[in-house]
């Protein structure tokens, strides 16, 4: 993987001043050093202590990666909904988890992706998941190709400038057409998995627009301004409203649906390399989406 950028400034300015504004670490630039990669300066090796001058163009060349572990790849087809040389948008389908677990080691969303690099031939990269979501949650999870697109994408999520918009089906009649709750979260004590609203947890936001209402569920668009776990879900509850199917937080599965009832609709997040916002969306799965039409028989309000 190679990366080139042209100098424009007017200034000279040392390389590692320049990459330390691209975003790249020491360790990142440690690993080029000692494993393979390169820098060059015009095309001839540079040290980070070389001076850049009006139109030089920099090479980053970052070296092969290895996974930590020995990833099975799973080659069940995916729904790519945007790729390039530095990301992957994947629509993920519900009951799939996003990363291998003792239960699931072998088809989580991380081995699909790597089977599917294995049979486009990739070299030289391997999965990076910069997004997760619930096995039983469906939507769009966002991956960095490489080490450094994820080093860039992680300081975004960081900065909380990767905007995440889910639609959710709350169960009950809310009148509220727009609400934020800012409920700080922990986990349950004696559980692993289980989260509550609890105030001496983290900080977590989770803004709320009523879309449609039903007899007995109601569509809210939701935007997440913070990344816990389990976030809406808990949320959604602590207002009296869980998720349909949502049996973990108090929701009820119904006849039409059999896992909560959220999908990440959108991503929105800036493209350092193209210098420019990314917008990717996941219409509704056919299970969402027939829970709606069978239900639309009560008045949208």
């Amino acid at each position: 993987m190679q990366i080139n950028w042209r100098y424009q400034g007017k200034e000279p300015i040392k390389i590692k001043t320049f990459l330390k504004e691209k975003g790249v670490s020491r360790r990142l630039l440690a690993s080029i050093r000692f494993h393979g990669g390169e820098l060059l300066l015009n095309g001839f090796p540079g040290r980070k202590v070389d001076q850049m001058e009006f139109a030089d163009q920099l090479t980053l060349r970052l070296p092969a990666e290895k996974s930590r572990q020995q990833l099975q790849p799973s080659y069940v087809p995916l729904d790519i909904l945007y790729e390039d040389r530095d990301f992957l948008l994947v629509n993920k389908p519900a009951r799939v988890p996003s990363i291998p677990s003792f239960l699931y080691p072998n088809d989580s969303l991380i081995n699909r992706v790597w089977g599917y690099y294995l049979l486009r031939g990739y070299q030289g990269i391997i999965p990076h998941i910069a997004t997760r979501l619930d096995r039983d949650t469906s939507g769009v999870v966002l991956f960095g190709k490489h080490r450094y697109a994820h080093a860039l994408l992680d300081q975004q999520l960081q900065a909380h400038q990767v905007e995440k918009t889910y639609l959710a089906m709350l169960s009950g009649k809310i009148t509220t057409a727009h609400f934020l709750l800012e409920l700080p979260l922990d986990r349950v004590p004696g559980s692993f998995i289980k989260r509550r609203v609890e105030v001496t947890g983290k900080r977590a936001s989770t803004e709320m627009w009523k879309l449609a209402g039903f007899p007995q569920a109601t569509l809210c668009k939701v935007r997440l301004h913070t990344g816990r776990t389990h976030q809406i879900r808990v949320h959604s509850a602590y207002l009296g409203h869980p998720l349909v199917g949502d049996t973990l937080y108090g929701g009820e599965l119904s006849q039409q649906l059999q896992r909560q009832a959220l999908h990440c609709h959108k991503i929105v997040f800036f493209h350092p390399f193209k210098q420019k916002k990314i917008e990717v969306v996941a219409q509704l799965p056919a299970d969402l989406q027939k829970y709606l039409e069978e239900n639309q028989r009560g008045e949208l309000s």
